[in-house]
């Protein structure tokens, strides 16, 4: 009987596809991240083990890999926290979930737009303090975003979806950025393909959906952020350290930029105490993909990736290094 180990409380779908198949399923249920010396033990034990982003997997981690440890199924759409080449090396499949998270990142970046865009945040602490005491003609303007332009950094499922709601929902003309064109988003919205310098020049709205690499780490710095508008809001739903929080936090504080929609951040769970203090940022807990159906899809899939690797299939979240 193959036994999985699972590193936190996820949608009980998992445990039941795996005990159903005849897995001997045990997980983390204190509420609390895993050890380092933790998660070694449990490496060194189990037949699978299903991860979170917030388990750091390394060379040194897996150096204490038991034999039959056939598969690491992360429970995210990103693997930056896991290292692919020394797990192929010793011979460990490592899976993802891809195309499960899209529309709930791409409905969630537009909370964010719109929190950012329409001064939420502040808006509702006013009115909290007992500030509201008259309906004021002048009082928090802030410009439409129909028909403005959004500028999309990242053209996977996320992107795409987000494209879509800019075009359909709110008329925008959109630029977007990635390692190659896609004439079926043109065609269908109108999109242009740009270079990043152009886009973060032109957009008024900057939005992030690329994965966490070394061609990305720290993708929009200080230099990136002098292109922008000083009316452009930037947001990040995609991984924290594509930003370089410290030159964000300059930029904020500056008024290079007007606002920021942060979902995630570079050195996360901790956050700058400075970026905290600024009410031109919208703070929120890497809860993108945190809707019932995406959680439990997520759930499923890394269950299943598990189970096509024990019964001989290529797992849909099979990642291969190129």
């Amino acid at each position: 009987m193959p036994s999985v180990y699972i590193t936190s409380q996820i949608p009980k779908i998992a445990f039941d596809l795996l005990t159903k198949k005849g897995f001997k399923v045990e997980s983390n249920n204190t509420g609390q991240n895993l050890t380092k010396n933790q998660l070694k033990e449990i490496l060194s034990k189990y037949d699978a083990v299903l991860t979170l982003m917030t388990d750091q997997i390394d060379e040194e981690m897996l150096s204490s890999a038991s034999p039959k440890l056939k598969i690491i199924a992360n429970f995210a759409v990103g693997f930056d926290n896991i290292d692919v080449l020394s797990a192929k090396r010793k011979g460990i499949v490592v899976t993802n979930t891809p195309g499960v998270a899209g529309e709930s990142i791409a409905e969630h970046t537009f909370a964010l737009i719109l929190a950012c865009a329409k001064q939420i945040t502040i808006a509702d602490q006013y009115v909290r303090s007992g500030k509201y005491q008259r309906w004021n003609p002048l009082g928090f303007l802030t410009p439409t975003i129909t028909g403005k332009t959004i500028g999309i950094i990242g053209l996977g499922r996320a992107g795409t979806f987000v494209a879509h709601v800019a075009y359909e929902g709110f008329k925008m003309n959109i630029l977007y950025f990635d390692i190659s064109r896609s004439e079926d988003l043109e065609i269908l919205t109108r999109a242009k393909f740009s270079t990043l310098d152009f886009l973060l020049k032109h957009s008024d709205i900057v939005t992030l959906h690329i994965p966490l690499n070394s061609k990305t780490h720290h993708l929009i710095g200080k230099e990136q952020l002098k292109l922008m508008k000083n009316t452009a809001i930037l947001i990040n739903t995609a991984r924290g350290a594509v930003v370089h929080e410290e030159a964000l936090v300059w930029a904020l504080k500056n008024h290079q930029i007007a606002a920021a929609g942060l979902d995630v951040f570079e050195h996360e769970p901790n956050i700058s105490p400075e970026l905290k203090m600024l009410e031109n940022v919208v703070l929120t807990p890497h809860m993108a993909s945190a809707t019932f159906e995406c959680r439990e899809a997520m759930a499923k899939l890394a269950a299943q990736n598990i189970i096509d690797v024990f019964e001989g299939r290529t797992p849909l979240g099979l990642i291969k290094l190129t």
